[in-house]
């Protein structure tokens, strides 16, 4: 496993992202999900089971990742911006791009915008909106609000901090993101934890909560979204993923030309917590149209 630097500019700030190259053969892209807990490495053993036929590169999103992260207003068309910024890093051409969680949103709008950037795409639980407009069924003004007082700079981690302490993420961890409620524990916790308290984390973080990075509006623009892409689609979920969020899946599932694997574990985490389940079931749907 090879680790490089991504160096991005945003406005008059640098941003550097961490990378991870390993393999050979067709170049594909793997994009971790954007939550307070993702990075890179969370697609780790996905690479690990598909670099003996491809070659394999992760990267962090801007604001989210490992390292440390400039305080930033972070919107949904940076990380558009920021995705064809990567693409154009990579070696081309580029065969396929594996996307989780709300990367898969951004994946699919580039392919809908770049119909030749890519010739596979694998959607894993993919969603298009964020933790509290999906709880709420929809946006509300107060988000904003929150927004903002957790920029401030004294109360700001204050509150940041109540939400991503060691039960909190315990908890949100056993009820959305993995089926098994004692996997995130010992070392796991602990880089998950150390993840949170990276400087400049709570910035995307709430963002992403609030909905603040989410690309669509409506259910009905990510359906439009799926049914302009040209490229030839697989998405891959768990059969315990919460029920909200499958339904949104099911929904993408049921527009014509996409395939679909429903797994029989896993929830919005299934790629980390059942790697072998999944790379299973795209190795072949990937493998298709290699040259």
């Amino acid at each position: 496993m090879q680790t490089e630097q991504v160096t991005w500019s945003l406005d008059d700030k640098t941003v550097e992202l961490g990378c991870e190259r390993s393999g050979q053969g067709p170049t594909v892209l793997l994009l971790p999900a954007l939550s307070s807990i993702s990075t890179r490495y969370e697609m780790r053993p996905l690479q690990e089971r598909l670099s003996e036929n491809f070659q394999i590169v992760a990267a962090d999103w801007p604001g989210f990742g490992d390292q440390p992260r400039p305080r930033h207003d972070w919107q949904a068309d940076i990380y558009a911006k920021f995705l064809t910024y990567l693409i154009g890093t990579l070696s081309h051409p580029l065969h396929a791009v594996i996307a989780a969680g709300h990367a898969a949103t951004f994946a699919l709008s580039h392919a809908c915008a770049h119909p030749q950037a890519f010739s596979r795409l694998v959607l894993i639980a993919p969603t298009w909106r964020g933790p509290l407009p999906t709880m709420m069924n929809g946006r509300r003004p107060w988000f904003d609000r929150i927004c903002r007082m957790v920029d401030q700079p004294v109360v700001g981690p204050m509150l940041y901090q109540l939400n991503v302490n060691r039960l909190v993420i315990r908890y949100m961890a056993a009820e959305h993101v993995y089926s098994d409620p004692g996997w995130l524990h010992g070392e796991r916790l602990r880089e998950k934890l150390a993840v949170t308290r990276a400087p400049g984390a709570r910035f995307s973080s709430v963002r992403f909560v609030t909905g603040r990075l989410d690309p669509l509006a409506t259910r009905v623009e990510f359906l439009d979204l799926a049914r302009r892409s040209s490229a030839p689609m697989l998405i891959v979920y768990g059969s315990q993923t919460p029920p909200r969020s499958r339904s949104e899946m099911d929904a993408l599932a049921s527009v014509p030309g996409v395939q679909r694997s429903v797994l029989p574990l896993g929830k919005l985490s299934v790629h980390e917590e059942f790697p072998d389940l999944v790379a299973d079931a795209i190795k072949s749907f990937i493998r298709s149209g290699c040259q």
